[in-house]
Formats: structure tokens, sequence, C-alpha cells
């Protein structure tokens, strides 16, 4: 990795820690600069990695794109930011897909593995979380929850089929860190489950931006 993805994935690590502070103490206007910032920092650091030359890369930049899109949109808690924050993330997720398809999808077992998190993950929170998103928006609203967690379902097994770790690992906590967020949102709001959301949710985009140049072989 270059010096300057070094520095901007350094970078990461002093602003992350900064919004998960703004989060815990409900600090709203250091949220407002962190927390885009965290996906800038990180659009960077794949764009100096080497992300633009490869498509595998391009598709990478376009979900960390969309990601920040989300993130802004997430900033207010109004159900229609919430509505286009999970249309964002529903598109970055796509995206990650088609990434994943251009790192090369040959590892149908792991592909499994990741199947059956999925499954598991939507037998605990899904049955639980899709009827309170029915009930709180209707079909509109519990439509998008229910497409959303389809794609992110396909996203975690299309990481897992590539054979690479962190790209695996990254989709995983992804879903984990959604499914606190939807459990928070629609079920019972926890104390700290927003931390949760945020702590796991820069590590899942670190583990994918790093894992993806890994595959790229732009680490060496």
């Amino acid at each position: 990795m270059s010096a300057a993805a070094l520095t901007s994935l350094a970078a990461v690590a002093l602003v992350a820690p900064l919004n998960w502070w703004s989060v815990a103490i409900r600090g709203r206007r250091r949220e407002w600069v962190s927390k885009p910032l965290v996906l800038v920092l990180l659009v960077i650091t794949a764009w100096v990695g080497g992300a633009s030359d490869s498509a595998a890369g391009w598709w990478l930049l376009v979900a960390l794109g969309l990601s920040l899109a989300g993130d802004v949109a997430l900033l207010s808690e109004s159900q229609t930011r919430f509505v286009v924050g999970l249309a964002s993330f529903l598109l970055a997720h796509v995206a990650f897909v088609v990434a994943f398809a251009h790192l090369g999808m040959p590892r149908s077992s792991l592909a499994l593995v990741g199947l059956a998190l999925v499954v598991g993950l939507a037998a605990v929170v899904g049955r639980r979380v899709v009827p309170a998103a029915w009930r709180e928006g209707g079909p509109a609203l519990g439509g998008a929850v229910t497409a959303y967690m389809g794609v992110i379902g396909v996203m975690v097994v299309s990481a897992w089929a590539t054979g690479h770790l962190l790209v695996a690992l990254g989709a995983t906590v992804f879903m984990v860190s959604d499914a606190v967020l939807a459990m928070d949102r629609f079920v019972r709001g926890r104390r700290f489950g927003a931390l949760a959301v945020m702590v796991t949710y820069h590590l899942a985009q670190v583990l994918l931006v790093v894992g993806v140049l890994q595959a790229l072989g732009n680490l060496t």
C-alpha cells in the first residue's frame, strides 16, 4: 500500500473514534462532521490505493460513494431521510456485489458459509424487524426493509464466494451492523445501540476497502 493510502487509512483510525465518541455523548455537531468524513477518507484510501486501475476497484469507489450519501441521509432521524439512506445503502450493496463479481467468485463452498450466516441472522432478526417495519410504515417501508435485507444477504454470500477473507469478514460485519441498527430502529432502542452500529459499520467498511485492495494485489 502506498504511503498516501496508509496516511489516509491512519486518518480513518483517528476520525472514526471521534465519531464514536460523538455518538456516545450525543454530540450532534461533531457527528455531522465526523461521520461523513470517515467515508471521505476511505474513498481517498481506495483511490490512492489504486482502486481506479481496475473494474472491481471502480465499483468499490461507487459503493463507498453511495455509502457516503447514505451516511449523510441518516444524520436525520426522519422516516423520509431513513428511506433515502436505506435506498443509498441498498445501491451500495449492489455496487459491492458487482465489485466482488469482478474479483471473481470461485469459492462456492465458502458461499454456503455466507448463506448460512444470512439465513441464521434473518431467522433471529428479520422475523422481528420486518413485521415491525410494516406496522410503522405500511407496505412501502416494510417492502423497502425486506428488499434491503435480501440485497445485503446477496452481498454477504457474494463476498464469501470471492474466497478473500477480509472481504468476507467485512461483508459479514456490515450485515451485523445493519441488524443492530434495524433492531434499534424498529424493535427496541438500546442505550449503546447507535454506538455499536457505528463501530461495526466503520470496521466493516475498512475491512472491505483493505480486502478489495488486497485482492487486487495493491497492498504489496
